[in-house]
């Protein structure tokens, strides 16, 4: 048995073959067949003492279900440790109950996925109010990684003017924008965001002197319906903004819905390719293998027989 390899479900079989060879490992795609009553058979390739597991977890049901099978035919084949490398990770949003009923799916998934995996490692999960991801993964490790180094590189090597101004969407962008911002040189400022729904917001900026005739880069971590970008950039361009372009860390959206983000006044938007997206152009292969170095360096201890 080999000591350490990666699996990958089939949706993030791209992202997770650029993974296993900045690692030096193997890297197998777990085959998915689904049956005639919409049941699924999970087929995994011969487990390694330590199994890295890639999946991104966009559309995360069928997925979820995926792992769990793929988790249960690992363990059975001898894998002693199973790490689970999620760049866009479920249900977190909901981390408490804001109605009589609701469930809290934080909760819910981070209990789940602490029973099938020992590691979790994401990038920019989206806690709202939970400060620490590992209070969500009771008994295993987890890590929250920032694509802000990733992102910085990126913009830096294409190139950016110096008298633009980074802008998060909200009060919880702050610590992303802020590490951004510094990274680059920059000047940053936070909109006040006020959600009347799920697409219905309004944007408004404490210091609109500081936005007149500066570029301007809206920066957030989840961009799912395109509600906030596109209100941010039009509030962006009515202030005299010279140009807008967007980055974000997850594109949840359709991909149609580019062309609307244009009419809106975005000049660009790029994304980091922990979700596959055809705006795509930040790598994370790096930072992800960063945080998984130690598992390369470390073989996991043998059973033992007395």
């Amino acid at each position: 048995m080999s000591t350490v390899a990666l699996q990958t479900l089939p949706s993030s079989a791209d992202a997770a073959k650029r993974l296993a060879a900045r690692l030096g490992l193997a890297c197998d795609e777990i085959a998915l067949h689904r049956f005639p009553d919409d049941e699924m058979r999970v087929t995994v390739a011969p487990a390694a003492e330590t199994t890295i597991l890639h999946a991104s977890l966009d559309h995360p049901d069928d997925k979820l279900i995926a792992l769990l099978f793929a988790a249960e035919a690992l363990r059975r084949g001898g894998a002693k440790r199973l790490v689970l490398v999620a760049p866009y990770l479920c249900y977190m949003r909901q981390d408490a109950a804001f109605h009589a009923g609701e469930a809290i799916s934080q909760r819910a998934i981070g209990g789940l996925l602490a029973t099938v995996v020992d590691r979790i490692v994401t990038v920019d999960a989206h806690l709202h109010r939970t400060p620490d991801i590992r209070s969500v993964f009771p008994g295993i490790e987890a890590d929250n990684l920032s694509a802000m180094p990733a992102i910085a590189k990126a913009l830096a090597a294409a190139g950016i003017a110096p008298s633009t101004v980074v802008i998060g969407p909200d009060a919880e962008s702050e610590p992303w924008v802020n590490d951004l911002a510094g990274r680059l040189g920059l000047q940053h400022t936070v909109a006040r965001k006020t959600r009347h729904g799920d697409r219905s917001v309004e944007i408004t900026f404490a210091d609109p002197a500081l936005l007149a005739r500066r570029p301007a880069l809206l920066v957030d971590d989840i961009v799912s319906s395109g509600t906030t970008l596109t209100v941010a950039a039009k509030a962006l361009n009515a202030l005299g903004a010279t140009v807008v372009d967007a980055v974000v860390t997850h594109a949840l959206f359709p991909p149609a819905m580019v062309a609307a983000l244009a009419d809106a006044g975005i000049r660009s938007i790029r994304s980091a390719d922990g979700v596959p997206h055809p705006t795509n152009a930040i790598a994370l292969d790096e930072l992800l293998a960063s945080a998984l170095e130690r598992e390369i360096n470390t073989v996991p201890l043998r059973e033992t027989t007395t």
